[in-house]
């Protein structure tokens, strides 16, 4: 068989927010490019919905909350030690939570920044414990184009996409020694629950005005999961310290 570079056969990869949206397509399709997936979110029974739409065997099943002052370095490390070290992690847990500057609370902002920044920074902390990963892993963290842009009632999301991909371009120049290459991806509006959440909020007309700047429409979850698999696979072996824009033609 000629070497495939896109290949994850018998890779283990830790997917985040895989019970839904994004996270929880990024996890099927891994498992459909033969990578052994751990699957990590709050909700055990979408976990298990999750795991019922997925190819090959092994894959596992871990309920844990990021920000409930866990110890979440030790949880990883028992997690590699009772399977096998990780290949990779995808982050795809994540809030948006819109709301006007004059009606956001210190502890909505707070919240948004924990959910979206913290647990990623949590998360890298623990990934590159000895033991943990093996040598040339990849770390993927779920990003937005509105990293790079502005929407109103969005001012807390920005700030945290933000923060996400200046803390991707740090991890990535420090732990490139350790064979650990950190990148993001920045996808336009996914379809997906918080797609369905934000309409409710803004009304279809507003939605239907924003699905215009994207000049190929809106995204599908598979989109961002072609994305990770490539940021992922040894085919982006030269590739750290980036943010994979994935939105339609948006940002244009």
């Amino acid at each position: 068989m000629p070497f495939n570079p896109f290949s994850l056969a018998g890779k283990h990869i830790l997917v985040t927010g895989a019970s839904s949206g994004i996270g929880r397509q990024v996890a099927i399709w891994l498992s459909k490019q033969g990578a052994r997936v751990t699957l990590a979110a709050r909700d055990i029974g979408r976990l298990e919905h999750t795991l019922s739409m997925m190819e090959g065997l092994d894959h596992a099943v871990e309920t844990v909350d990021f920000l409930d002052g866990s110890d979440i370095s030790q949880w990883m490390k028992s997690v590699a030690k009772a399977s096998s070290p990780f290949d990779g992690l995808v982050h795809a847990a994540g809030v948006q939570l819109p709301m006007p500057i004059r009606a956001t609370s210190l502890a909505h902002w707070e919240k948004i920044m924990s959910t979206n920044v913290t647990s990623g920074f949590s998360l890298i902390k623990a990934f590159r414990q000895k033991g943990v990963c093996n040598t040339d892993s990849s770390i993927v963290l779920v990003s937005s184009v509105m990293a790079k842009a502005g929407e109103p009632a969005l001012m807390g999301y920005c700030a945290s996409k933000g923060a996400v991909e200046s803390m991707v371009r740090a991890a990535a120049v420090e732990l490139a020694r350790e064979g650990i290459r950190v990148n993001a991806i920045a996808p336009g509006v996914v379809q997906t629950e918080l797609v369905d959440t934000l309409e409710s909020l803004v009304g279809a007309d507003s939605m239907k005005a924003i699905e215009q700047r994207h000049p190929l429409g809106f995204g599908n979850p598979l989109d961002v999961a072609y994305a990770a698999n490539y940021l992922l696979s040894p085919a982006a072996r030269w590739v750290t310290g980036t943010a994979l824009v994935v939105d339609g033609g948006y940002l244009a």
